[in-house]
């Protein structure tokens, strides 16, 4: 277990420096994590056992903190904006989150509010609420919630969200462990059915990240999150291929900075470093770190 930790004002005096050297007002994370403290904790247990869904890793949480000192993190990193990715792993529980993220959004202004969804007989109903009560962004979990994402029971809120125009981040790619349903299939046969799903691929659809950019490429409204991508952590282990480098910048308008905040193995500095180190510039950086989220989110 990793010992409690909070960033430092060197550190957060680093990340600002970051994005103030690219002329930006700050950072939009569109991937962190706040959700009920017992459930936060028990995500937390399930990292310091290196379970099967983490690959075995090692991976301790470097912001291991109660929730007012972790929003307070952000805040002096300069982040403008975030989320609250929280995710169901069995049925009944997702009206359950949702409820509490309604009321994390009314106390955290700052925070997107952020609901979810899963495959059962009521999910339309409680996704129609969520939007109504102001959710501006869904999470879903394939992995952890171990569903096809295609599931018939999902297709009416699919097309609700996608007429709703509310982006839908979903970690689908079948990193850093597969799931029974992950991988670019499933997620091609929900986009066929709905093209206009603002999806953002979490991860960048780790390890499948070509298989992902082909359905970037073909879909306009999806797009991708860096979160631990091009990291040293993650480079060890599912690299990014360096031959897409160029897709990826010709895709530089729909790429969103993500970060796994507080659940990351390394400091907070790092993820920036590590899309800077990428060498596709400062106007490619600017937009992943600020503008494209801004613009998404009308921020």
């Amino acid at each position: 277990m990793s010992s409690p930790r909070t960033a430092t004002e060197e550190e957060a005096g680093e990340v600002r420096r970051f994005w103030h050297g690219l002329g930006l007002p700050g950072l939009i994370d569109v991937h962190t994590h706040f959700m009920p403290e017992r459930v936060l904790h028990k995500v937390w247990d399930y990292f310091d056992t290196n379970g099967p869904l983490i690959g075995g890793l090692e991976w301790p949480i470097t912001y291991r903190a109660e929730e007012e000192e972790r929003t307070s993190v952000l805040r002096r990193f300069g982040v403008r904006a975030f989320t609250s990715m929280l995710y169901p792993h069995k049925p009944g529980m997702a009206r359950w989150l949702n409820g509490w993220a309604v009321d994390f959004a009314r106390r955290t202004p700052d925070c997107l509010h952020t609901a979810t969804l899963y495959p059962e007989p009521d999910v339309e109903s409680y996704v129609r609420e969520a939007v109504e009560a102001g959710a501006r962004v869904f999470k879903a979990h394939v992995q952890v919630g171990a569903y096809d994402p295609a599931d018939e029971r999902l297709q009416r809120a699919w097309g609700l969200l996608a007429e709703a125009r509310i982006p839908v981040v979903m970690h689908c790619g079948s990193g850093p462990a597969p799931g029974k349903h992950t991988g670019p299939e499933p997620i091609a046969r929900v986009l066929a059915r709905h093209p206009g799903l603002r999806l953002v691929v979490a991860h960048m659809g780790m390890p499948e990240y070509e298989e992902f950019l082909d359905l970037a490429e073909r879909y306009e409204q999806v797009r991708l999150d860096t979160t631990m991508v091009f990291t040293d952590f993650s480079e060890g282990f599912m690299p990014f291929p360096r031959r897409a480098l160029p897709r990826l910048a010709a895709l530089g308008d729909r790429i969103l900075l993500g970060s796994d905040f507080p659940n990351i193995p390394y400091p907070y500095l790092h993820q920036l470093q590590a899309l800077e180190r990428l060498g596709l510039g400062r106007d490619w950086l600017r937009a992943v770190c600020h503008d494209n989220a801004a613009r998404l989110f009308a921020l």
